[in-house]
């Protein structure tokens, strides 16, 4: 119920109520009035102060007076909110500019202190490698390579080199010779006297044929530069793989950890052969950079950078000694280093042939070899005499890669053909040629016993010795797959792809 006073006639903020005439008053109204005239104002009553009785109500709330009651006055209040806007949206303005120029002077100091850093690298790097030809009597021990790296140890990066010209040839002395003469007839022997023993734990075939894929890592290398170009795996400890990439790196991985055990980085351009040495912590790697490099994998540093061509380097293969390496290059020739002191012992071409040479392999005696040339030959050469002793036409394009069994009386070549040729070393001819439908051959193994051999390209794929007949295909790379090998006893296969991807395939 509203309440109104009986002399305002409005709601009263301290109403009270009169006991006399039972009218509403305004408090300080009624009081007033009493005091003029002693009397209730509606009846006329004697009244007095303590007649009136205070009502309880909640407190009054006056609505608020309109203050915009004509158009100057909206205008105004227009006005001073515009104002506020403008003047609120050039402090932000202020601030953003501010903000803009700090940015601006962190990222000039961030780039700054890259470049410095980057240069301070490619010095100490060339600083090291002029060490390294400066002393090259301090050789490669495998002590110089013991100490533990718990972390992935990571290569400084090369500068920008300036144009060598490749090592003049040191020749082959008597003391090489009778050193390689001496390995080849040892070998000889030790297979002699293995005769056609399976190793034991050979993978049989029936396992071969269950390989499925086990596991697969795809961040050993760049992804902005995507692709793996060669693989190769330790003898000594097959859970140790090494593999050269777009990137222009190459990187240790270990298999059973799952963990890098070095990032090398050196090579200007592409790393597209990689090589573990058997024996010791060494991994070889050549470039179209026109180098090999020599590398300790604890230190993950180079320790010689052997220049025996004036061309991109096309093959690299390590000798059965474990001294020396073999290589291939477009300028035609092949050459033949000591690693131990980064020197070329001799470099040799074709007289009658001035084509490119597309990869190198050493038979496992070590004292003939085999190139693959650009116009679809396969030469063999005797390394002591240095001269081409056959020949093997029959590829179409360029030979992309050979490989050798381990009895050595097989080689296997491939081409940009579509097939796998298997030639007979003793009788010097091709006795069989594996048809691949539409099929881009990249890299051939064989395992350590010579019994498979593995293919990989389009796909990948392990092939029973012998017989040639195909056990199993590998479809899990989504590119071209670039590299194979084979596990210890082939209980595993490895390969690399363009897909930046490090698979492994054996029995779940």
């Amino acid at each position: 119920m509203a309440l109104c006073c009986a002399i305002s006639n409005e709601v009263p903020e301290h109403p009270v109520i009169s006991s006399v005439s039972g009218h509403i008053f305004e408090k300080r109204l009624i009081e007033k009035y009493i005091k003029e005239n002693g009397t209730d104002p509606m009846n006329g009553e004697k009244l007095t102060v303590e007649l009136l009785f205070d009502v309880k109500t909640s407190p009054l709330v006056k609505p608020r007076p309109p203050s915009a009651t004509s158009i100057p006055a909206i205008l105004k209040s227009l006005q001073d909110e515009w104002d506020a806007v403008m003047l609120h949206s050039f402090t932000l303005r202020q601030q953003l500019q501010t903000a803009r120029q700090e940015l601006s002077h962190a990222l000039y100091q961030h780039d700054a202190a890259c470049r410095v850093i980057a240069r301070l690298t490619k010095e100490v790097t060339a600083a090291r490698e002029a060490l390294a030809t400066l002393k090259p009597q301090a050789g490669l021990t495998a002590g110089g390579y013991v100490a533990p790296a718990p972390q992935p140890a990571y290569a400084a990066e090369a500068g920008p080199e300036a144009a060598q010209q490749p090592l003049e040839e040191a020749g082959m002395s008597d003391e090489v010779l009778q050193k390689l003469q001496d390995k080849a007839t040892l070998l000889t022997a030790e297979r002699k006297k293995r005769g056609k023993t399976v190793p034991e734990g050979l993978a049989i075939v029936e396992d071969i044929r269950s390989y499925r894929q086990l596991a697969s890592h795809t961040g050993l290398h760049s992804a902005s530069v995507p692709g793996i170009l060669a693989l190769d795996i330790c003898l000594r400890d097959t859970s140790k793989i090494v593999t050269g990439g777009n990137d222009k790196n190459a990187v240790v991985f270990n298999k059973d950890t799952e963990q890098v055990i070095a990032i090398l980085k050196g090579h200007t351009k592409k790393v597209t052969s990689v090589i573990y040495h058997p024996e010791e912590e060494l991994v070889f790697t050549a470039s179209p950079d026109c180098s090999i490099r020599v590398w300790g994998v604890q230190t993950a540093q180079c320790a010689q950078v052997i220049r025996a061509h004036d061309s991109p380097v096309t093959g690299i293969s390590l000798h059965a000694t474990g001294d020396y390496l073999l290589s291939s290059s477009t300028d035609t020739n092949w050459a033949f280093s000591d690693l131990r002191v980064g020197r070329m012992l001799c470099k040799v071409s074709d007289p009658n042939s001035q084509h490119a040479l597309t990869c190198a392999q050493f038979h496992p005696d070590g004292l003939i070899f085999g190139t693959g040339t650009e116009d679809s030959m396969i030469k063999i050469w005797d390394l002591k005499e240095r001269i081409n002793v056959a020949n093997f036409p029959g590829h179409q394009g360029p030979i992309t890669s050979i490989a050798f069994s381990e009895n050595g009386y097989y080689l296997a070549t491939s081409a940009e053909d579509s097939v796998v040729k298997l030639w007979d070393l003793r009788k010097l001819k091709n006795f069989k040629t594996i048809q691949l439908d539409k099929y881009e051959v990249r890299s051939l193994a064989f395992d350590q016993s010579g019994t498979y051999l593995a293919i990989a390209g389009t796909d990948v794929r392990v092939y029973l010795c012998k017989q040639w007949q195909e056990l199993a295909v590998f479809n899990d790379h989504t590119a071209l797959a670039t590299g194979v090998r084979f596990g210890h006893n082939a209980t595993f296969v490895a390969s690399g792809s363009m897909d930046r991807s490090v698979k492994f395939f054996g029995i779940q």
